[in-house]
Formats: structure tokens, sequence, C-alpha cells
């Protein structure tokens, strides 16, 4: 009895005394230690005690991966939860709340699409008229003739403020994030964000609509309700991805793109290497291109070298993206609050090779194979796509900023609603059950 005590005592002045703590991946310190439950976490994979010392060694990681930030845009956060436990919040809790009221809106609406335009001018009417708010709209979005030629919205889009993508840095004066569309819009909403991302609602107008949970029949009381902050939110993690190239004379490849005409959102120039930098919401995929030979890359998890893929690729996604391309390729549908990354091999030689998934604080590096006979290519949520030759690599890790998706429920009702509309999970005729027969008398 005495020594169950004694464990008790000592539980909690280790709760005392690494109660405080920080998220190193945004603070640059790796000197900090989490604990639950009275209990220290375990040791990382990669740093281990040197022999013949009793000095314990914390994790450097959280098992949750880097601590998100919280702060969506200049105006919005999470709303605290006192019932907290650690450092993340119960899904069910997470909600929307305000610093201050919003007054700008970002309207990203899928371009090329004529049956999207009467519910783009409908919405912006709305919030410009009857919400007075200051709304965002990318400036090829107005060069279509259907809205330059229409004089009764001319009034209303000379109150726009237009943007250029690559040009116009906006995510300081965003608020919140309206999409018109499919998923694909708003893969390109999280690509306009490379830091802090603003609450996004996505209205249900492409084909699939999987990450798209309203429906734009009844739009002005949804989007009053964000606006008062009366909403759930799910966090989507993202990935913050670095790729370093060997810096090489400008040059030809097999497909005439220009190897150093790749234009990035973040370039930098550092001892003869190029470093580019891009936050993925869906999935990273390196594949072997035009090539007809295997693609051979060498997965290196905290350093250490895992495995060598031959075959067409690998995808490395976040949750939200194991419902896309990685859930074709045979993974695992993984719910978004579930913090992980996945690695799914595309059509592996090798019977054996089947998707895993790893904690979130991991950090994955990529880089061709030594004895590989061709190059590679990588894509970002099915953009940027640029040529990766040997000595190039490519960094994987959870990013700090992810998107907040606004829920039209809750973050796991939205979810299953989502898996049986759109990709008819698990849909099947049932089972009759046996006849009962008449007793005999």
């Amino acid at each position: 009895m005495e020594m169950n005590r004694e464990k008790l005592c000592t539980s909690k002045a280790d709760v005392s005394s690494d109660s405080a703590y920080h998220c190193s991946a945004c603070h640059d310190d790796e000197e900090w230690s989490t604990t639950s439950r009275g209990r220290a976490k375990s040791r990382s994979l990669s740093a281990s005690p040197a022999l013949g010392s009793t000095k314990e060694f914390r994790r450097t990681r959280s098992l949750h991966g880097p601590c998100p930030v919280t702060t969506f845009g200049p105006k919005a956060c999470m709303l605290q939860n006192p019932k907290t436990i650690m450092h993340i919040q119960d899904p069910a809790s997470q909600r929307l709340t305000w610093n201050k009221p919003p007054k700008s809106v970002l309207v990203i609406k899928k371009i090329r699409d004529a049956s999207l335009l009467q519910p783009f001018k409908e919405l912006c009417v709305y919030l410009t008229e009857e919400n007075n708010m200051i709304v965002y709209v990318e400036k090829k979005v107005l060069e279509d003739p259907a809205i330059a030629n229409d004089d009764n919205f001319g009034p209303v889009k000379k109150k726009f403020c237009t943007f250029r993508e690559d040009y116009d840095d906006i995510s300081n004066q965003i608020d919140f994030i309206i999409c018109l569309g499919g998923d694909g819009t708003l893969l390109y909403a999280s690509s306009l964000f490379q830091g802090s991302v603003p609450p996004v609602m996505a209205f249900h107008l492409g084909s699939l609509g999987f990450l798209t949970p309203f429906n734009f029949e009844n739009f002005q009381s949804q989007v009053t309700q964000v606006i008062e902050g009366n909403a759930a939110l799910v966090l989507r993690s993202r990935l913050k991805v670095k790729v370093v190239k060997e810096h090489r004379e400008k040059m030809m490849v097999q497909n005439g793109i220009e190897e150093n005409g790749v234009v990035s959102t973040n370039i930098e120039k550092e001892m003869g290497k190029q470093i580019m930098q891009y936050q993925v919401l869906n999935e990273v995929v390196v594949d072997r291109g035009p090539s007809s030979y295997l693609s051979n890359v060498d997965v290196f998890l905290d350093g250490h070298l895992i495995t060598t893929v031959q075959g067409d690729g690998v995808i490395v996604s976040t949750p939200t993206g194991s419902t896309a391309y990685a859930a074709a390729a045979g993974a695992s549908m993984i719910h978004p609050n579930v913090p992980a990354i996945m690695i799914t091999p595309i059509c592996p030689h090798s019977l054996s090779f089947r998707p895993i998934v790893v904690p979130a604080g991991v950090e994955l590096k990529i880089m061709l194979s030594p004895d590989a006979r061709n190059t590679a290519w990588v894509s970002f949520d099915g953009r940027k796509r640029q040529e990766i030759c040997h000595g190039d690599s490519i960094s994987i890790t959870t990013s700090c900023y992810p998107l907040p998706s606004i829920c039209f429920r809750d973050p796991v009702s939205d979810w299953f609603e989502s898996l049986a509309e759109c990709l008819h999970w698990n849909v099947r005729k049932k089972q009759n059950n046996f006849a009962v027969e008449e007793e005999e008398f």
C-alpha cells in the first residue's frame, strides 16, 4: 500500500513538473516533454539514451504531431474548451468562434462551369448588400463573359476586391472562405494559404463533393450561422513539404518542360540548391512519370531508411487524402481527426508491400535510389508537378497549419454521410433471414 502511495505521489509530481510545455515545431525548441494521465510519454523512435547513461530521454515530438495553430486568419480562432485533455481537443467540442466580427470573405468559384454563375451571383449579392462584407474574388473569375457582360451585376462587381494567384498575398486580409464547386475548390483554397488558413465553408456544387457538406438551397441561413460563430469545425491536417533540388543549368526534359521553369509559392536558393516549400491538404504523389521503367525511390523515416519503393510510385497522404488517390490504391480510409500520415505504394512490384500508417509527428524523406534507372516526378494535390533527379530530396511532415473546415452537423456525422453518399461505402443488398417454419402438431 505504501508503495502505491509513493508511486501516486511521484506521478503527481511528474505531472506538475511537465505540465508547462509548448510545440517544438512552432517554437523551434526540441527540449520539451509531455505527460498523459500522470505518466511520461514513450521515448522517441529516433532518440535513445547512451549506453551506461541513466538520464531518460523524452520524446522530441508529440504522438499527435505538431500542436496545430488554432488562429485562423486575422479574426477567427478555436473556442477553447476547459475540459481539454493534453493539447488536443475532443473533436466533438471543436467549434468556431470569432475574436471580432468577420468583415471580409473570399469566394472561390469553380472555373468554366456555367451552372455556378447564378449561385455565385446570389451569394455575392447576399454578402455585399445584406451583410455589408468585403468580398474577394479571383480576377479570372470576373473575366468570364457571362459575368463581365452582365449589366445588372455591375454595381455588385464594382465592390469586389480582386487578386491573382502567385502574385497577390491575401493571407492576412481574409476572415473566412466560401467555396462553390467540388472538392477541387477546397484543395485550391488550401493552396492559396501557405500559413494560417481562415475557416472554410464548402458548398456541394461539383461532381463528387466528399469534402463539401453544404447544399446551396438555403445558403442564407447557413452563412448567417457561420458569421455568428455558430458552427462545428474539423481540423484537416496538412503536410509541410520541402523539396530540395541540386542547382543545375537550365535544361530540357523528356516532356518538353523546362526543369527550372517550375513556379513555386516559396523558392529559396542556398549553397547552390533550390528549395521549394508547399502546404498540402490531400497527398504528395511520387511516380515514374513518362518513363517505362519502375520507379525506384528510397523512403526514410526520421533519418532511417525504412524501405525502397519499386513500382509505379508512392503516395504520402493526410487522413483527408485517404479517401482520394490513396483509397483508389488500396489504402484504408481514415477520419480527418486521426493524427497520422499514410504511406501507400502505387502498383508495387511486391505482393507483401501493404499501405502503412505512421504517427503525424514523424519526418519522411523521399529520394531517388542510387541505382535508379530513371528520374521520378512529384505533384502536390495534383498541382506543381516537377521532376526529381539524383541528389534531390522531398521532406514531408505534418504542418502546424491545418485547414479548419466548417461542418454541416459535426465531424463524425459529416464524414460517414460522405462515405455513404459519395463513395457508397459498404452498400450491399441485405441478406434475407430464415423463413419461420410452422410448428408441427
